[in-house]
């Protein structure tokens, strides 16, 4: 691999399109994809080159990136027609920025190297949009040392911490463990500041009055002024993703024998909202769960 290695980008979402256009700017030559073409146009227009498939992105790429919705658009991508898998180079890495299954990650990553020669560094993100645009996400990453050293510096042109936590898989499960976190912060300040309302506190002052003390954090700064005054679009991350990985922190903790009850409590929350606001709603609205209707 060259000092400037050739890049790919397949799925320039909410969070793939920030993130390729870090990479656009910082002068990196970039192929991209998206299933949706609309979506990879403004990043043409930026510089990148717009490839015809995933199998082409890999064809013309040193480091493949990819950010999708869950496993099976990750298997898609990969293994299915002209995916990734027809047009991997040996010896070259793909980084899964997706949150997906950490099962299904270690048995895809072995067919690719065993099929094709190419490695695969399971990479998923936190940060959310924000994060994205402004390069400060942190990735927690599975797979070889060596992989990781190659793919290290083109990933902190997007992120400003980037952790190997082991083998295949284990940037998945830390990435469940961040959501386990994440979730459950959601719903507990969602609840607090529906008390507060219901009390007659403006609880848009919460961030203020609470900032240095011991509740205070980036969630309760950022989250709830975006729930109490209803702003949600851009959405800061759709529900459909935040049930999408609480539901698998349940299939992984049964699988460990690991107990996470208010995990699958928060998981019931976020069904709710989904079934009420569908797949897109922005996953702060489950704030909205508890306010007062008229019967």
């Amino acid at each position: 691999m060259t000092d400037k290695p050739s890049l790919g980008y397949i799925g320039t979402g909410l969070m793939g399109a920030p993130m390729a256009t870090r990479l656009i700017d910082a002068g990196n030559t970039v192929t991209v994809w998206n299933r949706t073409a609309a979506k990879a146009q403004p990043l043409a227009e930026r510089g990148a080159a717009l490839g015809e498939s995933p199998a082409d992105v890999a064809a013309k790429s040193d480091i493949v990136f990819m950010c999708l919705t869950d496993t099976a658009a990750v298997r898609e991508a990969v293994f299915g027609e002209n995916g990734v898998a027809q047009g991997a180079r040996e010896g070259s890495i793909l980084v899964d920025f997706s949150s997906i299954q950490p099962e299904a990650t270690r048995e895809m990553a072995a067919r690719l190297l065993e099929d094709t020669g190419m490695d695969w560094i399971d990479a998923p993100v936190s940060g959310g949009v924000p994060g994205a645009e402004a390069g400060t996400l942190a990735i927690m990453a599975g797979g070889t040392a060596e992989s990781f050293a190659r793919v290290e510096p083109v990933v902190l042109q997007m992120a400003s911490r980037f952790t190997l936590m082991g083998p295949s898989g284990a940037g998945q499960t830390t990435k469940l463990c961040n959501q386990v976190i994440v979730g459950c912060t959601m719903a507990v300040l969602a609840e607090a500041a529906r008390l507060a309302t219901n009390a007659g506190v403006d609880a848009s002052r919460l961030p203020e009055a609470l900032a240095g003390g011991f509740a205070d954090s980036k969630p309760l700064q950022l989250f709830v002024p975006r729930m109490v005054e209803a702003q949600h679009e851009p959405p800061l991350g759709h529900v459909y993703t935040m049930l999408k990985d609480l539901d698998s922190v349940c299939d992984l903790a049964r699988s460990c024998t690991s107990p996470v009850p208010f995990t699958a409590m928060a998981a019931e929350q976020f069904r709710l909202l989904k079934v009420r606001g569908g797949d897109t709603a922005d996953a702060l609205e489950i704030f909205k769960l508890s306010a007062p209707t008229e019967l």
